[in-house]
Order: C-alpha cells, then sequence, then structure tokens
C-alpha cells in the first residue's frame, strides 16, 4: 500500500473535489441505509407480533449522553408507530413504513450513484496522468536506457500494466474512501445495539484477514512474473513484425512459430495460476462470512434465549442486518487486496520507467546558444558505453562552413562521435564546445535546434508527407514545404500520389521505397534550415539511381552549412574540407582525400577495397 500511497501523492491532488464529493456522498448513502434498515424492525413487530411490550413517550434533551438519546429517540419512534397503528390501522401503518423505506432506499442508492460518478474522474483521470507521465519519461530518456530495454516491454508496460494500474486504483480508492466509510459507521451502530455481540464479532474478523492475507502475497509475486512474461510476448511481437521481411526470406516461419508458442503457453500457465488464485478471494471470504454469521446467531440467539442481553428479538434481527451488509464491503476489501497485490506488481515495473535516471541532465542556470558563429571542437573526449573505451583522446576542430567527413571500419566510433554533438550520449572525459561553450553548460533545446540530422535509417513516422516534412517545425508554410521537397527531389513523386502532400506514407514510410524515405528526411532537414549538419552515412543503403539523387540532394542540403558526414562510401566525401580516420577509436589520419592517397595509409587501403 505504500507504493499506492506515493500514487496518490503525485497525482490525486488535482482531484481532491472529486474525492471530497465522493467521501459525502458514500456518508451519506451509508446514513440514509441505516433508515431503511431500521424499518425492518416495526415491519416485523406488525406482522409477526416480535415484543409485545407496549411504548410511552419518553422525555429526552440534547444535554444527555448518547445512549440516553438513543434510547429516547428508539423508545419514541416505537410509541409514535404504535399511535398510529391504533388511529388508522395495522395495514395503513404498512404502507406508510414501506413509502419511508423506498424514500430512504431512492436516497441511499442515488447517493452511491453519485458517489460512483464522483470517483470515475479520479480513476480515469489519475490513469491518464499516469500515462502522460510514463510518455513524457520515454521520450525524454537518453538512447542508452533503450538499448538495454525491450521495446515490446516497454510497450507492455505503457498498456497492460498501466491498465492493471488503473483496475488497481479503483479498487484501492473504494478500500481508502468507501468501505473502511461504511464499516466504520456500521461498527458504530452495532456496538451502540450491544457491544457484547460487537467485541464477539471483531475475535472472530483478524482469522479471516490473516487467510485472506496470505493469499494476497502469493498473488502479487505470480503478477510480477505474469507481467514480464507479457512483455517477453510484446516484445517477441514486435520484433517478428519489425522483420518480417527476413523472416520469410529466410523460410522461418516454423522456427518462430514454435519460439512464440513455447512463451505463450508458460504465459498461459502463468495467468491460470495468478487467476485462479484471485478467484479464490470471493469463495473464500463468502465462505468465511457465512461462518461468522452462524457463529454469530448461534451466540446471539442463545443470549436472547436465556435472557442474559438487554437486546431484543427485532432489535437482534437489525444487528445481523447491519451485519450482513458490514460483510459485502469487508468481501470488496478481500477482492481489491488481491486486486490491489496484482497492481503493485505492474507498479513495480512501470516505476523502472518512471524512476529511471535521466543521465543527460541540464544544469540549473544552462547558458543560452541561440546561434552558431564560429566552430564546433572535441577536446580530449573519451567515451564508453560500458567496459571498453569507444573514443579515445578525441581532438577535432570542425570550423564554421566547412565539411568534415569521418570514414573508417564498422565500429571504429564514427557515429558516437555524431551522437556526442546533440548530447545523445554524455562525455565521460573531455569537452565538446560550440563557440567556446560546453555542451554540457548550454541549454540542451538551444543545442539541438542548431542541428540538422539525417540517419542511415530514414526515421518516418505514420503520417502525411506534409507532417513528416514539418516534423519538429512550427508555423511551416505550404510554399516553404514544396521548396524543401524540391530541393530534396522528392517533389516530383510525392504530387504523383494521389492526394500529394496529404498522402499517408504509411508504418515507418512502408509505401516509399529507400531513396524516398532518405529524401523526405532531407526535406525535413532542410525545412529546419539548421546552421550544422550531421549525415550519418544516408546514402549507404541505397542504390546507384537512388544514391544519385540523394546525393543531389544533400549536395543542396549542405550548401552554406558546417556540416559532419559519416561516410560509408568514399567517393561521396572526396570534395570535404577535411577528412579523419578513424580506426578503434581513434583518428589516425587526417586531411583532405588527395593527401591521405598520397599518405599511403589506412584511408588508401579502405580506398582500393572499395575500388576493387
Amino acid at each position: 500500500m505504500k507504493k499506492f500511497t506515493i500514487l496518490f501523492r503525485r497525482f490525486l491532488p488535482p482531484y481532491k473535489k472529486y474525492v471530497v464529493a465522493n467521501v459525502l456522498c458514500n456518508f451519506l448513502s451509508t446514513i440514509f441505509s441505516l433508515f431503511s434498515f431500521a424499518t425492518i424492525m416495526p415491519i416485523l413487530q406488525i406482522l409477526f407480533g416480535i415484543d409485545n411490550e407496549r411504548h410511552s413517550y419518553m422525555a429526552w434533551s440534547w444535554s444527555s449522553d448518547f445512549n440516553a438519546i438513543g434510547s429516547a429517540l428508539k423508545n419514541n419512534v416505537f410509541f409514535a408507530i404504535e399511535q398510529h397503528i391504533d388511529l388508522n390501522g395495522a395495514g395503513n401503518t404498512l404502507l406508510m413504513l414501506g413509502i419511508f423505506l423506498i424514500i430512504m432506499t431512492f436516497f441511499k442508492v442515488g447517493l452511491h450513484y453519485l458517489a460512483g460518478f464522483y470517483m470515475t474522474p479520479i480513476q480515469y483521470g489519475v490513469l491518464r496522468d499516469l500515462r502522460q507521465s510514463l510518455f513524457k519519461k520515454i521520450i525524454t530518456l537518453p538512447l542508452g536506457f533503450f538499448s538495454e530495454e525491450r521495446k515490446g516491454d516497454v510497450l507492455s508496460r505503457m498498456t497492460v500494466d498501466v491498465t492493471e494500474i488503473g483496475i488497481s486504483i479503483m479498487s484501492s480508492l473504494d478500500i481508502l474512501f468507501k468501505n473502511p466509510l461504511m464499516i466504520v459507521i456500521y461498527m458504530g451502530v452495532m456496538f451502540a445495539l450491544s457491544w457484547e455481540l460487537t467485541l464477539f464479532v471483531l475475535l472472530l474478523l483478524p482469522v479471516s484477514g490473516y487467510i485472506i492475507g496470505r493469499i494476497g502475497k502469493s498473488l502479487k509475486k505470480r503478477s510480477f512474473l505474469g507481467q514480464n512474461q507479457t512483455g517477453e510476448l510484446l516484445s517477441q511481437i514486435e520484433e517478428t513484425l519489425s522483420g518480417l521481411r527476413v523472416v520469410k526470406a529466410f523460410n522461418a516461419e516454423n522456427k518462430l512459430e514454435n519460439r512464440f508458442g513455447i512463451l505463450n503457453e508458460t504465459v498461459r500457465r502463468t495467468f491460470n495460476r495468478i487467476n485462479r488464485k484471485y478467484i479464490s478471494a470471493h469463495p473464500v471470504s463468502e465462505l468465511l462470512g457465512t461462518i461468522t454469521i452462524v457463529v454469530l446467531l448461534w451466540y446471539g440467539g442463545t443470549l436472547i434465549l436465556n435472557k442474559e442481553s438487554a437486546i431484543t428479538a427485532s432489535t437482534f434481527i437489525y444487528y445481523l442486518i447491519i451485519f450482513y451488509s458490514i460483510i459485502q464491503p469487508a468481501k470488496d476489501i478481500s477482492k481489491a487486496t488481491f486486486t490491489i497485490q496484482k497492481g503493485l506488481a505492474s507498479l513495480d515495473r512501470v516505476d523502472v520507467l518512471l524512476q529511471a535516471e535521466d543521465k543527460i541532465k541540464e544544469k540549473e542556470n544552462p547558458i543560452a546558444l541561440n546561434s552558431f558563429e564560429n566552430e564546433i571542437a572535441f577536446n580530449n573526449v573519451s567515451f564508453r558505453y560500458q567496459k571498453d573505451w569507444v573514443l579515445k583522446q578525441i581532438n577535432l576542430v570542425v570550423p564554421k562552413g566547412t565539411t568534415v567527413a569521418l570514414v573508417g571500419q564498422s565500429g571504429s566510433g564514427k557515429s558516437t562521435m555524431v551522437d556526442l554533438i546533440p548530447r545523445f550520449y554524455d562525455v565521460q572525459k573531455g569537452s565538446i564546445t560550440i563557440d567556446g561553450i560546453d555542451i554540457r553548460d548550454a541549454k540542451l533545446f538551444d543545442v539541438r535546434s542548431l542541428m540538422g540530422n539525417v540517419n542511415q535509417e530514414a526515421i518516418l513516422f505514420n503520417d502525411s508527407f506534409y507532417n513528416n516534412i514539418t516534423f519538429g517545425v512550427e508555423k511551416a508554410t505550404a510554399e516553404e514545404v514544396i521548396a524543401a521537397a524540391k530541393i530534396a527531389n522528392a517533389h516530383e513523386f510525392i504530387v504523383a500520389t494521389e492526394s500529394g502532400y496529404e498522402t499517408n506514407i504509411g508504418d515507418r514510410g512502408g509505401k516509399l521505397s529507400g531513396g524516398q524515405r532518405q529524401r523526405i528526411s532531407i526535406a525535413r532537414a532542410i525545412l529546419r534550415n539548421p546552421p550544422i549538419l550531421i549525415l550519418d552515412e544516408a546514402t549507404s543503403a541505397l542504390d546507384t539511381e537512388s544514391e544519385k539523387l540523394v546525393q543531389e540532394a544533400i549536395e543542396h542540403l549542405m550548401a552554406n552549412r558546417t556540416s559532419i558526414v559519416v561516410a560509408h562510401r568514399l567517393s561521396t566525401i572526396k570534395k570535404a574540407d577535411l577528412i579523419c580516420v578513424l580506426h578503434e577509436g581513434e583518428i589516425v589520419e587526417r586531411g583532405k582525400h588527395d593527401e591521405l592517397i598520397a599518405l599511403n595509409g589506412y584511408y588508401k587501403r579502405l580506398c582500393d577495397m572499395q575500388s576493387f
């Protein structure tokens, strides 16, 4: 429950008025239910002649003690009913009591409805806020976090676990605000009617609580395992959908089907066990409640038959009705306890995301970086993802308006270098500066606003051409979008589609060819018009014709900009102002194309291999 209390402290403050309204309605509903139950006593007395004694008016005042006031009110109500019977007959009195019962029940159920009415915005509001917080956390976490987490598992936490928490919130709100209130009020009336019987009942309840608690504790452990397995299941589905082309190409359908079947069966068995324990809550509490009522009937009946208690037969029936009314909220508490245990397991998984540390932190008073005037500099930069250093003592200056190309074998650190500039990761040693300002001291938003990225894999969204090109650019006009598309050699194939710029391009741009996707990505960068351009092997995955069109678009994009290019095909960077050759995390050669060829070193060997 401690974690749910933390959850409420985080998310309940905006819904305080609904909480107050819910508690008030539940309180009044419980009071009216007591009045409706009380009608049973005179009805039984009229029908069956229980407690044949006559009553006379009893004077009372507010200065009297609570018991005296209660006794006087009860006595005078019976006195008034007896007077009404004498004047109007028993049938008419029964009708009046029935109408009173209907009115009290109307107020009871009406207020119960209002309590639920005010509970609904709390549940779904908290659920929305939790999803929003999760989504905000996901998009602010550094890229390194997701290299260790499966996307499918993250999706599971965002959907399955959050839904489970929503169900648990409803149950826990009932436990906190509704059921305890009902039980306390009912128990107070029971003590007023017979403290001996109530103390006897209280001796029986801890046994029930212990049994239910033991089952609930084991349920949480199983639920945590079940949600983890659901995350694995979603991960397999996501990986299969992403790699469907490879699956079909290698005739691996049976292999994946068998792998999925094994995990799917494991999930089935786990949730079988979870659900069997969960559905045991109702029968267990029902049995324990029935045992308690039987024992109470025996004990209370013995007291009445032996004349050892002041409680009358009709009052004892009223007492039993109230006690039976306690059983349902008590059952709900036991059932909700099981639901909360499942929700706590989900909350533990969600908290992995919510409590994840964002290692890319911004200083309290960061420096504004609104323009790029001079240079980007790597100063003795070293970086590692885990244990081994990926970059070692990198020193590099990129003056404004120049093009610097990074080349080298796979794993030499090229992509890592360009990922450090927009602070996708932070360096462990040294610093990266823009115009002499350490990027860790500048506003993160400002740093990234100066840059445009075109990656090897064109990252597009399931939206229109227009919205993909304007992604991240506020208030772009249609003319500006068309101009950017023309520069990127994308306008012709866009207008050839059925709806032009409003055509949906499919999931990840699946309706487009590789070259078309890349040109849309370049158009997006052109529209943003950044002073610094980062190109990470933008043409490496394209055929010759597409490469030519994309290369033309890139040259338009690079004009009058500072460009850092990660090159796989060396033919694309011959005109670069500076080429840096990386090998095992170090810059081993640097210079222009002709100078590096003349050195007859790493670069020359790379060129020879590509020429061959």
